[in-house]
Parts: C-alpha cells; structure tokens; sequence
C-alpha cells in the first residue's frame, strides 16, 4: 500500500511538471507582490529603527521568505475535494482500496513537492536578486526553518481538507472556501506580520492555528527566534497538527455516513 500512496505523489508532481509554464508566470506574481510589500514598508519605517520587533532588514526578509513559502504550502485541495463530492466521483473514491484523504495529502505533497523546487526556489533567488534579503547565517536556523516549512504544510493542508470536507454537509461551500483563504493569509501573518497586530487582535491570532503556517517560520528564518525558541515554535506547530487531526477525523466519518451523490 505505500507503494501506492508514493505512486500519487509522483503523479501529480509529473502533471504538475507538464503546466510548469504557469508557474514561472507565478514566480513574477509573486516577485512583484513582494517588490509592493518591499516599497511600502520602506515608507512606512523611514528613519524607525524597528516597528514590532521587525528591523527593516528583518521585514524585507520576512516578506519574501513568506511568500516564497507560501508557493510550497499553497494547494487547492479544498476546491477538489468540494468538486469530487459536487459531481459524485467521491462515491468512486471511496470504495477503490486506499484511504481517501490520506491520498489527498499525498497529492498535496507531490504538488508541494515540484512548488518547492520550481517555484519556490528559483522564486526566492530572484527576490534575492531584486531586494535585500538576508539569509541566515546559522545552520540551525535553517534545520529549524526547512522543518517547520514541512510542518506549514501538513497545518495549511489540513485545513484545506476540513474546508473540503464542508461540502458534504452544506453542499456548495464556495463562500467557505473564499473565506477560508483570506483567514489564513491575514491571520497567518502572510499580509501583516502578527506582532503588528492591535493588542486584542494579535491575543486572539496566537491563538489560532494560522500562525504556524506563515509567522513562526518566518520568525525563524530571519533570526527573531533563536536557539532553543526555534524548538519551542517547532512544538507550536506540533500541537496544531495534532488538534487539527481531531476535527479531519470526526468530520470525515461522519460525512461517509452521510454521503448522497448529486448528478452523475
């Protein structure tokens, strides 16, 4: 069987190869999100020496750590989750012999997989190349960084699925879908690092899975956590992967009780 699974992750990391023309046009996306990322914080900061804990250096780095990372972590497996139940194909899937959404998460891996080495890393390159991003100079930092990334997609990849999974209770989960994205990329700290935050507002993101997807790894990666930290915020992410298990379980048993087919 594991076979299998590893059979699904080359797969889609092959299909994802024969469309990699979309994704250099998203590394220039992406370059040029941070490029407007880059200029307005170098107004905002002027002659400040840091705002929120972030040196101007530091928040440079962060904005384009952070958007290179979301290039791996980022899949729509909610949308095709929300389409298998729509059309019925799930009905199919559910009785072959592998578990459904553990072949998600291996799809999601491969696709993550082909983000990391074709989009990501060249991505981060020509930010490299573009803006004054400074890489970290101790080689744990960067052990702690490339874990916690893994862990950033296991996190964003299960709430992906519990918002697929949604479908089978509320049958059109479009809206679900687009809130969930803009959560995630607010209160993960991909637009706004958390401790920029208002006092209540930042209090009430610390304690939400989102900011181990965004804000702890780039925290690392640009040396504001440090040392034995870098372990302590690896154990944050720890302990969301293991909450999040819970809701992905229950809701996934509960929709194939429930499961009707609309259309063919």
């Amino acid at each position: 069987m594991l076979s299998v699974y590893t059979d699904f992750i080359r797969i889609r990391f092959l299909t994802m190869l024969a469309y990699r023309v979309n994704y250099y046009s998203g590394i220039l996306i992406y370059s040029m999100n941070i490029g407007v990322y880059y200029f307005t914080y170098k107004a905002i900061y002027g002659d400040a020496g840091s705002i929120g804990g972030f040196t101007a250096a530091q928040m440079t780095t962060y904005v384009a750590v952070s958007w290179m990372a979301r290039a791996f972590y980022f899949n729509n497996l909610d949308r095709e989750i929300s389409t298998d139940i729509r059309d019925g194909s799930i009905a199919i899937q559910m009785i072959r012999p592998y578990n459904y959404v553990l072949v998600k998460f291996m799809q999601g891996l491969g696709e993550g997989m082909f983000r990391f080495l074709l989009f990501m890393i060249p991505g981060m390159a020509i930010a490299m190349l573009l803006f004054p991003v400074t890489l970290p100079s101790d080689p744990v930092a960067w052990v702690g960084f490339l874990v916690m990334l893994f862990f950033s997609f296991l996190i964003n990849t299960q709430i992906n699925i519990i918002t697929g999974l949604t479908a089978f209770f509320i049958e059109n989960n479009e809206g679900m879908m687009r809130m969930k994205r803009v959560v995630v990329d607010l209160f993960s700290g991909l637009i706004l690092p958390i401790s920029l935050f208002p006092g209540w507002l930042g209090t009430i993101a610390q304690w939400m899975p989102f900011q181990a997807i965004t804000y702890l790894p780039g925290s690392v990666f640009t040396g504001r956590v440090k040392g034995v930290g870098i372990w302590n915020v690896l154990g944050i992410q720890i302990i969301w992967l293991v909450v999040l298990l819970v809701p992905m379980i229950i809701i996934w048993r509960l929709a194939r009780r429930r499961l009707f087919v609309q259309g063919g």
